[in-house]
């Protein structure tokens, strides 16, 4: 069993944060998932017709974000929030990369939830993995630079395990070794909100949303909270 844990000190610099773990177990990643594709063809349709578009920076989910960014000494208009980075490709292009089924079905929720989302493979994970500031020198491989090894800045959020970074800059950039891949058997999700209060609510819708698109391609799945007041979830 795997704990994700939130650290005292991030609860206590964003004390409305609110992040939901969704797991799945025996997921199947080389089967068709026509759910998700219908999902990023609505959005890329909607977007053509101009009846929607991804959050930008001025829609406060957004701002939110760029704020938490700045105050852990990030520049968010250099190294962007996830959500962020994912709405500008897609309102540039005007269409959703396609990686693989469980990747494509949390960036269809991301993007249309204006909320971050990131995958880890429960089976590369060692240890336990806290949200925690980094004391500063942490490895870090990015993903798809798998001979590229970086090292946290102090104070910089991160998801981190027993033997590196996972995620750098809260929600900037998942790790190599992690990733999420159509063999991934075993993963945990997780899609975060700054403001539970205003926007709760659309995190649970999300998580809702990407716990469907998963469940006829999966044995199991549950979502858990990770808050605050409820600082740590097993899976």
């Amino acid at each position: 069993m795997t704990t994700i844990r939130l650290s005292p000190a991030v609860a206590d610099a964003f004390p409305d944060v609110l992040v939901a773990v969704v797991t799945a177990t025996g997921l199947r990643g080389h089967e068709a998932w026509p759910a998700t594709v219908a999902a990023q063809e609505d959005l890329e349709q909607q977007l053509a017709a101009g009846t929607w578009a991804p959050a930008d920076e001025s829609d406060p989910r957004i701002e939110a974000w760029h704020t938490a960014y700045r105050s852990f000494g990030t520049n968010p208009r250099r190294v962007r929030p996830s959500v962020d980075a994912l709405g500008r490709r897609m309102a540039k292009k005007g269409s959703l990369p396609r990686i693989n089924p469980a990747v494509d079905s949390y960036n269809a929720v991301s993007v249309r939830h204006g909320l971050p989302a990131g995958a880890f493979d429960i089976d590369r994970v060692t240890g336990d993995v806290e949200l925690r500031h980094a004391d500063g020198g942490e490895p870090f491989t990015p993903l798809g630079e798998p001979d590229t090894i970086e090292n946290a800045k102090a104070g910089e959020i991160v998801y981190i395990d027993t033997t590196d970074v996972l995620t750098r800059h809260w929600n900037h950039r998942d790790a190599h070794r992690t990733r999420v891949t159509e063999d991934s058997t075993r993963v945990a999700f997780a899609l975060e909100t700054l403001h539970a209060i205003r926007d709760g609510h659309l995190l649970k819708s999300a998580a809702g949303e990407l716990r469907d698109l998963l469940a006829e391609h999966c044995a199991e799945n549950t979502v858990h909270y990770l808050s605050p007041a409820n600082p740590q979830v097993t899976i």
